[in-house]
């Protein structure tokens, strides 16, 4: 690992070929006996400064804590599934219901934001969306839940029907606008419900 000093090197190498050969971790006083410190006091210091370069965890008072952290595994820990519920047209609206096609693995740190329970994925099939640089075949990434804000992009039902498009209010009255001048915006006779407020954008590579 980068950044670490050969002591503090090998005090890593030790812990963790410790653990690998006995399924546990030493004690302080294990360690300081295999590099010849005189008292445990100089391993603490060396495992406080472990743990703060991320290469080590324990637990405060509990004996044989210690565990060599990867920052591989971290990465790793900060990726999340979500799920991936069909198209959704951003074009003209259709009234399909959405169908799970599985989950999309996101990085936390990519996304921007901390996924819950109630985020979701969708698909976007059509162009009214281009003005918000969102295109044919991206991935939007959803949270069902939170009330939209004026100009915020959703995924909505507009009198039963599917859509991705910017939420407006305009006097007190909301409506959706595509961001694109080939499709109208969707003024809704009866019936305005948010699914989804937007979080997100994957896109992938075109051939």
């Amino acid at each position: 690992m980068t950044g670490l000093t050969r002591k503090q090197q090998e005090i890593l190498d030790f812990i963790q070929n410790r653990q690998r050969a006995d399924g546990m971790t030493p004690t302080y006083q294990e360690i300081a006996a295999q590099f010849g410190f005189r008292s445990p006091n100089a391993v603490t210091s060396h495992v406080r400064l472990l743990r703060r370069k991320g290469c080590l965890t324990s637990e405060t008072g509990k004996a044989r804590s210690l565990r060599v952290t990867s920052p591989l595994q971290k990465l790793r820990d900060r990726v999340v599934d979500i799920p991936l519920l069909g198209a959704i047209p951003a074009g003209f609206p259709e009234a399909t219901a959405p169908e799970a096609e599985g989950c999309v693995s996101v990085d936390i740190g990519s996304v921007g934001f901390t996924p819950t329970r109630n985020t979701f994925a969708v698909r976007v099939r059509g162009e009214s969306m281009i003005g918000r640089h969102i295109l044919d075949g991206d991935l939007v990434v959803l949270e069902r839940g939170p009330d939209p804000r004026h100009g915020q992009i959703v995924a909505a039902l507009v009198d039963g029907e599917r859509t991705l498009k910017t939420y407006v209010v305009k006097n007190g009255k909301a409506y959706l606008k595509a961001e694109n001048p080939k499709y109208p915006d969707l003024i809704p006779a009866q019936e305005l419900v948010i699914q989804g407020v937007f979080k997100a954008l994957i896109r992938k590579a075109r051939d």
